[in-house]
């Protein structure tokens, strides 16, 4: 089967499938090119989950280097690529007084630094976490972020029937992560002022949009002068819905469908505390100085 003959079968699978929760459940666990045998597992399936299940097993002897089409147009070597790309369209934004970079760990703020290094403008954080459906933990009934914002997915809450208990405890739960992280990423060190600032927003991808809406939704509370979501990646939905909430969405690609933000890259390992820390520090130690130079 040729590679856009297969592109379009999956596609059709896709439109098809049932329950919708079934797509995420599938495809947003694995990296691109992980062993689809791993799908069989899950239940129940429809005609179009099976057929489904099949071309995926057939998609993933394709490794990256020999997809053709748009896909390999858009498809990154890592973060750091993705954030120099980025940056690359936001270079009106350089010189201007009042920039703040904002990235969403962990795994934006790779991309964010080389953002906020070409810009030559202060680094932090805005700490949101996922809410995950309970037994499918990487499937998004909404999001909590930094100030007590809480963002749910509705439609994935009433289709799943996720009773309230459980979303309570999930929030409960998140936000013990977000102190943690906040702790761990910023130690004594001040939460960095929003109001009258043009904020730059910045993930590794957006699949959902609900960790990007629970931050923006944040973040108008705190009176920024310009909201600007920047990302590499995004499905075409959460784009539009992202346009509605913040002033300007820089992104570099809409690929539909978009299935997970890892197809989109080649390599993309975990981000750990660790990095965070030492790219905050030596993101925010080079804006200091007179020529902005970092390593």
């Amino acid at each position: 089967m040729a590679v856009r003959q297969l592109k379009t079968s999956i596609k059709s699978a896709l439109e098809e499938l049932e329950p919708v929760g079934l797509v995420t459940k599938a495809f947003g666990v694995m990296p691109y090119g992980d062993s689809a045998d791993q799908l069989s597992n899950h239940q129940p399936w429809t005609a179009s989950g099976r057929r489904l299940w099949r071309l995926g097993r057939r998609a993933c002897r394709y490794p990256h280097k020999q997809v053709k089409g748009v896909d390999a147009m858009w498809i990154l070597s890592n973060r750091q690529e993705a954030g120099k790309k980025l940056a690359a369209k936001l270079l009106n934004y350089r010189g201007r007084r009042k920039v703040l970079i904002l990235a969403l760990p962990r795994g934006g703020v790779p991309v964010a630094y080389q953002i906020a290094s070409a810009l030559n403008a202060p680094l932090d954080v805005l700490i949101v976490r996922k809410l995950g459906v309970p037994g499918r933990p990487e499937l998004a009934m909404g999001a909590v972020a930094s100030g007590g914002v809480q963002v749910l997915n509705e439609g994935i809450v009433e289709h799943l029937e996720v009773p309230w208990g459980a979303i309570e405890e999930a929030i409960q739960r998140e936000r013990m992560e977000i102190e943690r992280r906040e702790r761990s990423y910023r130690g004594n060190c001040p939460v960095s002022a929003t109001a009258g600032q043009t904020v730059i927003v910045v993930d590794d991808g957006v699949a959902t949009g609900a960790t990007m809406r629970a931050a923006l939704t944040a973040l108008r509370k705190r009176d920024p002068a310009q909201l600007v979501v920047a990302v590499p990646t995004a499905a075409p939905q959460a784009v539009r819905e992202l346009a509605a909430l913040a002033d300007e969405v820089v992104c570099l690609a809409t690929p539909d469908p978009y299935l997970a933000v890892g197809r989109w890259y080649r390599e993309f390992p975990q981000t750990s505390d660790a990095e965070v820390r030492r790219l905050l520090e030596q993101a925010n130690l080079a804006s200091r100085t007179p020529d902005g130079g970092r390593e």
